[in-house]
């Protein structure tokens, strides 16, 4: 943000008729406003040491927000000029009547009207006949300076032989020429470059609209953009739907590319959103090098393209990818084939020939014809794909997009490309297995949930249906409702966990202990809540409630309750393989769960607490190591048609509450999602998040996060995973990884939705998005009123963040 100098006194209202005269006077207090107040243009200052003073356009409820500035390479010395026009031209002369800028309009036009200036409402300054509202001779739209605006178009225009081009200041208070610049650049196709001193250091995905020759708009949430790509234009620009936003695209001094949208806020305080490329490492150009190609989703960014290898090996094994990728075997041109690359960013198209008229199998022709073509594709991938593009020489600037990616076929020797192709046919093999799997376990699961359903039916005819301790309960509810599970005394319970004994006990959770015990020869677990539990009877009756109604792969399935006096009792089934936490935090039997399983494990997970939206912190393995949730801790917490709710009492497992549940005692399915991402980070690392409290370190999600901004994310991995497991994929888990920082994100908005999450489990192509810092670290003290001895429970220490930039 640029800062203006607190000298200058912006506002002066100025009569509409003045913003049509010939010439204007400027000074500190005189400015030329537009006719609805939106845009004013004046002197102004960068800053008290800036070297002069200059003509620029700002934003009238952002002075600070310079959007054109006229005489950007020769200032004036004092803040005193005049606009005037003289012959066809728009002219700033100084103090001296010396001038300083003019807009070097050459006029064949015979019309003998006088022209005039004016500032328009959408802050474009043009010049135009007195009698011709409908063109100009000159306008500010067509030279921009650094930034963008709302109708201002970029990019190449043959009937006006305009490429309008962002050029950077040259500093943060220097309006000058800087190094970088931002254009459209037209070969056969069209692509934009940031470039460096003429260097490009960022490109564009290849502009495409439909057909080539139409034009592309989309909805975004300030407004609308639209891409032009025709023969005699290729232009990109946006246009805010809403008056009261403020929008811009800036190319800043430091060569980044800035969108800044501007919200109004009550008291007229306005709110900037930004958003910046690059955004990742694969957004610079080239990162790779020649033939090289740039993955977010592994560890370390670049890899060679399948069946090249690195030219300098020596320096590629130490990130130093400039050198790029060569060839494992050299090309013969009569007998070459290829290999599909999907979803990617294709290569630049300096050196590439384009026919829009033939399709993709002419093109793979035309490509084995010519013994120096390296790589073909569709120019456009919509409705089945159309025209052919042809690249020469070395693949440039190459990223794996993820989602909206393009495929390409990169040439390759007839030997490697049969491996290609064999390699592809025993994936697609794989992927059908895979396919045919799921198909029958749907279909085990619709039969069972076909004879539940008349199961239950049957048991409703045979005896009527009972509800629990009505008396009690009817206080805070009329209706519980028809349960599946069976009523059982105290004494029965109690018998079959030996009164409860600490040698029956094999877990304990924020809600109560879970005992062992027998009952009618059948192993169960006794869940019995802590009487001093906040949300009493209540908590009890929704969370029966929600138990009775619900079935699950992934939950554990209630047998019995027990509700008498002060005793509120819970008996599900038993699962063999006790708790996860047992496997992945001990050593000695961490090597059962090797990768594959740890990530069907946290697929599981995912899908119950989709199911449930509620949350658990303890998660039970059966004896083929199917993850089951056993704790509907936070059920007790809602009602029937809420999705958020407030409780006086902090109550759950030390480790894994939200910080908003934690500070504001408030919870909703957003709580539930961060305790599932400490899960996740626990499942990859093999680490409690407790342990980092204990030994003063910063919290496993500091930790992690770290990692991950640095290009480490494979070094927090339990070594166990990595080491011992055949089923080990880098790119599995560092993706995982993501998806647990997601989910720990500070701000409950941040994170995603379970059914978002589980898709991003299970699918590649679903598009992820950057984290940001997770939330604070949790510590640990006592809670509670002062009359009452109440055990630790967890509230958070809040550690101050800073974000750094990527």
């Amino acid at each position: 943000m640029r800062f203006i100098s607190f000298l200058l006194v912006f506002f002066l209202t100025v009569s509409s008729l003045d913003s049509y005269a010939q010439a204007y006077s400027l000074s500190q207090r005189e400015n030329i406003m537009s006719a609805k107040k939106q845009f004013v243009c004046g002197l102004f200052k960068p800053s008290a040491g800036s070297r002069g003073w200059y003509v620029g356009i700002w934003h009238y409820k952002l002075p600070k927000e310079m959007v054109w500035v006229a005489n950007r390479d020769r200032p004036l010395s004092k803040p005193i000029g005049e606009l005037k026009v003289i012959n066809t031209n728009l002219v700033l002369l100084d103090q001296y009547g010396n001038r300083v800028w003019w807009t070097n309009v050459t006029s064949t036009n015979l019309n003998k009207s006088p022209l005039i200036v004016e500032l328009l409402d959408i802050g474009n300054l043009v010049l135009r006949y007195s009698n011709n509202v409908a063109s100009y001779e000159w306008q500010s739209f067509d030279f921009p300076t650094d930034t963008l605006v709302s109708g201002m178009k970029l990019g190449w225009d043959a009937k006006t032989n305009i490429n309008r081009t962002l050029r950077s200041w040259r500093g943060s208070d220097d309006p000058s020429s800087g190094e970088f610049t931002y254009a459209v650049e037209q070969n056969e196709l069209a692509q934009s470059f940031i470039r460096k001193k003429g260097v490009p250091i960022l490109r564009s995905d290849i502009w495409k609209t439909l057909n080539d020759v139409e034009e592309t708009s989309e909805t975004l949430s300030y407004g609308t953009y639209s891409i032009t790509v025709t023969e005699e234009e290729a232009t990109y620009f946006f246009r805010t739907t809403n008056e009261s936003f403020f929008s811009v695209l800036r190319l800043s001094y430091d060569g980044l590319l800035n969108r800044t949208t501007w919200i109004p806020k009550p008291q007229q305080m306005w709110k900037p959103i930004m958003h910046i490329l690059p955004d990742d490492a694969c957004g610079s150009y080239n990162l790779c090098g020649a033939n090289g190609l740039c993955r977010r989703d592994a560890s370390p960014d670049c890899h060679c393209i399948d069946f090249f290898e690195a030219k300098y090996k020596e320096a590629w094994d130490l990130n130093d990818w400039t050198g790029g990728c060569e060839r494992k075997t050299s090309l013969n041109c009569s007998s070459d084939g290829f290999v599909r690359l999907s979803e990617m960013k294709l290569p630049d198209i300096s050196k590439s020939i384009v026919n829009r008229r033939i399709g993709l199998e002419e093109c793979k022709d035309k490509c084995l014809e010519m013994c120096n073509c390296t790589a073909y594709a569709n120019t456009n991938m919509k409705d089945g794909g159309s025209g052919c593009v042809i690249w020469f020489g070395d693949l440039i600037d190459l990223r794996k997009n993820n989602i909206a990616g393009q495929d390409l076929f990169v040439r390759l020797a007839a030997t490697d490309a049969e491996a290609a192709a064999e390699a592809n046919r025993k994936r697609k093999k794989k992927s059908t297995k895979m396919i045919m799997v799921i198909v029958g376990v749907a279909i085990v699961l619709l039969l069972g949930c076909i004879i539940f359903i008349m199961t239950c039916i049957w048991r409703r005819k045979k005896r009527p249906a009972r509800a629990i301790a009505e008396a009690p309960i009817a206080a805070t509810e009329t209706s519980i409702g028809v349960l599946r599970c069976e009523p059982m005394d105290l004494l029965t319970v109690a018998t079959a966990t030996q009164h409860f004994s600490d040698s029956n006990k094999i877990g304990q959770g924020g809600f109560g202990i879970v005992y062992k015990g027998l009952l009618d020869n059948q192993t169960v677990a006794v869940k019995r809540l802590l009487r001093r539990s906040a949300q009493g009877m209540q908590g009890f009756a929704n969370e029966v409630r929600l138990m009775a109604s619900v079935q699950h792969i992934n939950l554990v399935q209630v047998l019995g309750y027990c509700f008498e006096g002060d005793e509120m009792i819970l008996v599900f089934e038993f699962l063999e393989n006790s708790s996860l936490d047992t496997y992945i935090f001990d050593k000695t039997q961490s090597s059962k769960l090797d990768w594959e399983k740890r990530l069907l494990i946290t697929t599981g997970i995912a899908r119950g607490l989709l199911y449930l939206h509620q949350d658990s912190r303890n998660i039970l393995l059966d004896k083929d190591m199917v993850p089951k949730i056993a704790d509907f801790g936070m059920a007790r917490l809602f009602g029937s048609d809420e999705t958020e709710a407030a409780t006086s009492t902090v109550v759950g497992t030390y480790g894994y509450m939200s910080p908003e549940y934690a500070i504001d005692r408030i919870c909703s399915v957003k709580s539930d999602v961060f305790s599932f991402g400490v899960l996740v980070l626990e499942i990859i690392s093999g680490r409690r998040n407790t342990e980092f409290f204990h030994t003063n370190e910063e919290s496993l999600l500091n930790y992690v996060w770290r990692n991950w901004k640095e290009g480490k994310g494979l070094e927090m991995v339990d070594p166990v995973i990595v080491d011992s497991s055949p089923t080990f994929q880098p790119h599995e888990v560092l993706r995982s990884i993501q998806i647990g920082l997601l989910c720990v994100q500070e701000c409950a908005e941040d994170r995603p939705a379970m059914s978002s999450v589980i898709l991003m489990l299970t699918s590649e192509r679903t598009e992820m998005e950057q984290p940001k810092l997770p939330g604070f670290s949790v510590g640990r003290f006592e809670i509670g009123s002062s009359s009452t001895k109440q055990q630790s429970w967890t509230v958070p220490d809040l550690t101050n963040s800073i974000l750094e930039a990527r």
